[in-house]
This record gives C-alpha cells, structure tokens and sequence, in this order.
C-alpha cells in the first residue's frame, strides 16, 4: 500500500505549523519546528507572496499530511463527501475522522496517526470482533474498536493503553479502559474536530 516514507518533520516544517506526526519528539526540545520554524530547502527563508490558490493548495496539502492520505486516495475522499448530503467541507474531515488509524489515535492507543497506522496494519485492532488491518476502514456509529488480546502483551501496547486510560477522547467517541476498547457513539460534528484545517479552502481549489 503507498504511504509517504520521507522525514516526517520536513512536513511539519513545510506547512508551518506541528501535525505530531512524530508523537512523543513533536512534544520535546527536539521537535524540528521549534528549532527551525521556516520552511525546508534552499529558499526556505525568503519571503514570499502567497497566491491564493497557493493558500487553497497549502491547506489541502496540510490535511493530507494531518491524516496520511496520499493524493488520489484524499481526491476520492473529496468526492464521496461532494456526493453527500450536507456541507462538502464538514462531510470531508467527517470521512477523515472516521478512518481506523484515526479513530486509535483518538482514542490514544497511539502516540501519533504514523504509530496508529503501524499498528493496525501489524493486525493489533479488532473491529466488532474481527481483526481489521486496513487503516483507511470507515467505522460506522455503533463499531467498537478494541485491542486483540494476544497484543495486551505487548510492552508498547501495554504503555499505550496506559496512556489512554488517562485520556479524554472526542464526545463523538467512548474508552472502556478497563477492557481496552473503544466505541463510536455517533458521527463526528465539525465543533469536535480540533484539526487545524480550514476545509472551505479546500472545496474552494478543487472546484476551479
């Protein structure tokens, strides 16, 4: 399956701001933004006059780096929430939220969406009872999301449930601590979304 393998703090450097993509790095003194807050390359400090399509273009490359979509992965995205009924924008983060690898760094069984990802596809997570190793599978209200019981045994899934049993998830989700378990109650509203994206930029650049 495609996925970006380049470094991961050149993206957050890129787009200006941190998308935690390291977990517990983009936190400490060695997160590369802190350290060099412009962006990477050669002209990475020159000053710029940013277009407005570069403005529409750079926020629809934040999000896909936020979530870990590539590009025509994120354009099918696009045009399943543009089928929808209901706002394009809010319908789009909607499909994001709802991706498994998501949905376990949510539920902080995860430090980062990159660790989540990794996770799902080394077969770590249960959905209703059924192993799924897809880390774009769409949870739908009602599912729960659950550790496999051969993986408690694991020290890195054992510091992550820890971890999560001392988190908050989003309202739109539940954690069971005490089961390592996690359940969607209901669809994620825009207000419960704290992404930094300004998704009506997106619509407005793929509707040129």
């Amino acid at each position: 399956m495609a996925r970006y393998t380049g470094p991961q703090c050149k993206l957050c450097r890129r787009e200006g701001l941190k998308l935690y993509l390291k977990g517990d790095r983009c936190y400490s003194t060695k997160c590369a933004i802190d350290r060099r807050s412009y962006p990477p390359g050669q002209h990475g400090q020159s000053r710029r006059k940013v277009s407005e399509y570069g403005l529409q273009l750079r926020e629809k490359q934040k999000t896909r780096r936020i979530y870990g979509v590539l590009e025509k992965q994120f354009r099918g995205y696009f045009d399943k929430a543009e089928r929808q009924q209901g706002i394009t924008g809010e319908n789009l983060l909607r499909l994001l939220e709802r991706r498994l690898d998501n949905v376990v760094y949510r539920l902080g069984l995860a430090a980062s969406r990159v660790e989540a990802r990794q996770l799902v596809r080394h077969g770590h997570f249960m959905v209703n009872g059924r192993k799924v190793n897809i880390p774009s599978f769409l949870v739908k209200v009602g599912d729960v999301i659950a550790v496999r019981e051969k993986s408690k045994e694991s020290p890195r899934i054992k510091e992550l449930m820890e971890r999560a049993s001392e988190k908050t998830p989003p309202a739109w989700l539940e954690y069971e601590s005490d089961q390592a378990q996690g359940r969607v109650v209901s669809l994620p509203k825009r207000d419960e979304i704290d992404a930094p994206v300004q998704e009506h930029l997106i619509v407005e650049l793929y509707s040129r």
